[in-house]
This record gives C-alpha cells, sequence and structure tokens, in this order.
C-alpha cells in the first residue's frame, strides 16, 4: 500500500465521521432540550452507564460533566450489580449509551435505575430500541454507518455519542451561568487553573524596589537598571509613579553617544509607562508585557501608589505563561 493510499484511508474515516456529525447536528431538537432541562431540575448527580466503547465514552463523558459544574460518576452495568448501585440517589438523574440500546447489561441496570426512581436519558442509535423506548428522554446518536470498512468497529457511532455527551456538559454549563473563575476553581493543579487564579501581587517583588527620586541621574539608573531586573521606576514622594527606566531606554541613549551619567532621569524616562494593578490575574499582565515587549512592569495598589515589580520571567516561573 503505498503513502497517498495510506493517507486517503484516513481521510475516509474522518469524512465518515465528519458526515455523521453533520446529520447528528441536524437532527438534535426537543428531546435535547428536555435532556438538559431534567439534569437541570435534579438535586443529585448525573450517573453514566455503557458497556464496552460505550462504556469508555460514558467514561469521559462523566468527567466532562464534573469539571464543568454538573457532578457526574461513571458507574459500570456489571459492577453495579455487586454492590456499586449504593452510590445512586433517587435525586439523581441517569445518562444510559448504548449503540444498538438492546445490551443486557444496560437494560438490567435501568430496571434498577426506574426502582430508585432514577430519571434517565438514553444515547443510542437506536431509539427505537428497548433502551430508547424505556428511558424517559431518548437522544438520537445514530449513524449511517461506521467509519471501519466492515461496517464493524464503534468509530462513527462513539464519536456521535461523545459529541452528544459535550453538548451536554457545554449547554448545562451555559444556563448554570458556569464561569472561567469557576473552571479555574475545579482545576487548581493545571495551568489553566493557574492562568485564571494567580493575581499578580502573589508573584510581585514587594521589597528593594528599584525606585529613583526626581533629581537623579543616570549614573544612579544605569547602576539599578544593572542590578535591580532590568528597570528603574521614578517616583515622587508618596510612591507614585512618575516615570520608567528600561534597559531599551538606555541603550537608545547610549546611541546617541556622550557622557551618560550625569544626565537627569526625568530628560529620559518614559512617563506614561504600561502599569499593572494590584488584583490582577497574572497571566493578564503577562498578555500586556508580551504584546509591548515588556520585561518588567510596576504594580500600583489601590491608591495608585507603587506596590511592587512583576518581571517577564516571574510570570514564566508561576507557570501562567
Amino acid at each position: 500500500m503505498t503513502d497517498s493510499q495510506i493517507v486517503e484511508h484516513g481521510r475516509n474515516v474522518i469524512r465518515l465521521e465528519r458526515e455523521a456529525l453533520s446529520t447528528l447536528e441536524d437532527r438534535l431538537g426537543g428531546e435535547f432540550a428536555r435532556a438538559v432541562k431534567l439534569i437541570m431540575q435534579s438535586s443529585g448527580r448525573v450517573i453514566v452507564a455503557g458497556v464496552g466503547k460505550s462504556g469508555l465514552i460514558g467514561r469521559k463523558i462523566a468527567a466532562t460533566l464534573t469539571s464543568t459544574g454538573t457532578p457526574a460518576t461513571f458507574l459500570h452495568p456489571v459492577d453495579s450489580v455487586h454492590g456499586d448501585l449504593g452510590i445512586v440517589g433517587k435525586e439523581d438523574v441517569a445518562i444510559l449509551l448504548s449503540k444498538s440500546g438492546e445490551s443486557d447489561e444496560l437494560l438490567a441496570l435501568l430496571a434498577h435505575l426506574k426502582g430508585f426512581g432514577v430519571r434517565t436519558i438514553a444515547i443510542t442509535g437506536d431509539p427505537a430500541s428497548a433502551l430508547g423506548r424505556n428511558c424517559d428522554v431518548s437522544l438520537d446518536a445514530g449513524v449511517r454507518e461506521e467509519a471501519c470498512p466492515h461496517d464493524l468497529a464503534p468509530t462513527s457511532s462513539t464519536t456521535a455519542a461523545l459529541v452528544l455527551g459535550d453538548a451536554l456538559a457545554v449547554a448545562l454549563l451555559q444556563e448554570k451561568g458556569f464561569q472561567r473563575e469557576d473552571f479555574a476553581r475545579l482545576h487548581p493543579g493545571g495551568a489553566l487553573g493557574r492562568k485564571l487564579v494567580v493575581r499578580v501581587e502573589e508573584i510581585m517583588l514587594r521589597q528593594d524596589l528599584p525606585v529613583l527620586q526626581d533629581g537623579d541621574t543616570m549614573r544612579q539608573a544605569i547602576v539599578m537598571i544593572a542590578g535591580r531586573r532590568g528597570i528603574a521606576i521614578v517616583v515622587d514622594s508618596e510612591l507614585r509613579v512618575e516615570g520608567v527606566l528600561t534597559a531599551g531606554d538606555l541603550s537608545r541613549l547610549v546611541e546617541r553617544g556622550g557622557d551618560l551619567f550625569p544626565i537627569p532621569v526625568r530628560t529620559v524616562m518614559t512617563t506614561k509607562p504600561k502599569l499593572a494593578r494590584v488584583g490582577e490575574l497574572a497571566s493578564a499582565v503577562a498578555y500586556r508585557m508580551e504584546d509591548h515587549g515588556i520585561m518588567a512592569m510596576p504594580v500600583l495598589d489601590e491608591l495608585d501608589h507603587l506596590s511592587g515589580v512583576v518581571h517577564l520571567h516571574d510570570l514564566m516561573r508561576a507557570r501562567v505563561i
């Protein structure tokens, strides 16, 4: 088989699954809205169950729901009849996944769930199946054909089920008004969590700030820029920032030639520098610094007094960029 033939096989799989999703989108309607409302009205958890490949998809759906503000757990249908039904409460809602809708294990679980009074949602390739008929809501995840050339291995069908699960999770997220900050609280150990939680004051330098006073010269500024993180900040008697000098300012001054040392910093400094404020997300400050090519930035408090200095290296070490 040639490379081009191998690539074409891969493209055909993608094409077939894309077509399946396009059909799925066209079919989405009132039953989907009913499913979302059923979960919204529940005070319990979402129980997700499936067997085989559907079970693997179910685990991912449960994880996505939980991470977006809808508590969910995966329940294996076989384990459920060996004690795991103890996790089920009458206020829960169950999402049951099966391509055929005729899985014996899943139908047995459905009977037990109904006995508990649990409301149920089917995600099945056949809404007319036993599962589809006996659940409170049935979502049609049927596909014309699998991407497998023998129309056997679950491919298009598992993709459709996964996308329906994602659609439920995101619709619920929007209905609940779930925000980026809520997501961050549920993902404190991840990079996204750090970006959405860490504030600039948690990272900035607070002690021995590189400050100059009106009347200081470039002699003091050069020493400070070289030894204090590449920035010198000119402040007044109340620590209000009047200007900033950076290594870039120093380089441009050197290019002009002459004796630098006696030059007053006021004649060289940037009088309208970019500033950060206490309470800002560190990731937002990092974005502005990168956008403007700035290595260090003064941080002001609520009274516009200098509170600290944040450096791009500090933000990188904190892994907010």
